[in-house]
């Protein structure tokens, strides 16, 4: 072989290999951004009525789905915290605990879209199986 065969061969190896190179990065980014969206609509999904976001635009997703159903239980139940701190004293003091429940919940549920896990939350778990 003389310089010029293998001058050539390293050009074409070189070549060769920038395009599995690039091939591989695209799918990365790719599969890096569906998982960055997963993990957004997820989190919409424990932030009040954002879950309505996940619920409406992330039909095809499951991972989504489950946890905007999830958080739109979570937001029915700020919504009867709401409506029974409203009475007096009692309602306070149950409201001012609930309240700090369902930050508790929150908190929770943002883990578990973090940590991409599929797990029912306490206490309201159970109702949004029901959706």
């Amino acid at each position: 072989m003389n310089d010029q065969d293998i001058q050539q061969e390293q050009v074409q190896s070189t070549t060769q290999d920038s395009h599995l190179n690039t091939a591989g990065p695209e799918q990365q980014d790719r599969k890096s951004t569906e998982e960055d969206n997963e993990l957004l609509m997820g989190i919409l999904a424990y932030l009040g009525p954002l879950f309505l976001v996940p619920l409406l635009a992330a039909k095809e997703n499951d991972f989504a789905q489950y946890h905007a159903k999830q958080g739109a239980a979570l937001f029915i139940g700020a919504v009867a915290i709401m409506m029974i701190a409203w009475f007096p004293i009692i309602g306070w003091l149950i409201g001012f605990v609930a309240w700090i429940a369902w930050v508790v919940l929150t908190i929770i549920g943002i883990m578990n879209v973090v940590q991409k896990k599929k797990k029912s939350l306490p206490i309201v778990g159970g109702l949004a199986k029901h959706f």
